[in-house]
């Protein structure tokens, strides 16, 4: 199995192995550009979102800044929104109903590192650092808001309907609203 499908099947894997790096930094180089294009760009910025999200749904919309990991692992209804200084770590699927709303500085963090020192320890590399990790899918259901501020970890499941507040930190499921 390759890095790449153990990282999709939320299996621990190396972020640091290089066919992941190689994807990785494609699709950082795709959100730098976005970035730094204005909003007066819309065709330029458009053409970069279908390369870097082919997942995003129809008539959608990002502000940015925005930040991926990957971008295939980011999948959305139509009519998604997001505001300035979106950070969408990607390392496992990330499913958003229709008519989602998101406020400025939100995060979406599907990645995970082992918690035990014990653990963690036992994938040091020669400098000292582990790249190990794995990953759980994010899913947010449809005509939900979710606040300024809001990060969402990872196997957290947001049922349809839902506002969370500004400055929540979701952990868990939250039920439909």
């Amino acid at each position: 199995m390759s890095e790449l499908e153990k990282m999709t099947a939320g299996k621990l894997y190396d972020a640091g192995d290089p066919s992941l790096s190689k994807i990785r930094d494609k699709a950082h180089s795709l959100a730098f550009r976005y970035n730094q294009l204005d909003e007066l760009h819309k065709e330029e910025r458009a053409e970069i979102l279908k390369e870097l999200l082919p997942n995003l749904g129809k008539d959608s919309s990002l502000t940015g800044p925005i930040y991926f990991d990957y971008g295939f692992n980011f999948h959305t209804g139509d009519r998604f929104y997001c505001n300035f200084n979106f950070v969408c770590l990607d390392v496992c699927e990330i499913d958003i109903g229709d008519d989602v709303f998101c406020g400025p500085n939100v995060s979406i963090n599907t990645p995970l590192h082992p918690l035990l020192a014990e653990e963690r320890n036992q994938y040091l590399s020669e400098h000292g650092m582990t790249d190990k990790e794995y990953g759980k899918k994010i899913v947010i259901g449809s005509n939900c808001w979710i606040a300024s501020n809001v990060t969402i970890c990872a196997g957290s499941h947001i049922g349809d309907n839902c506002v969370i507040g500004a400055g929540s930190v979701v952990v868990g499921d939250i039920p439909e609203g």
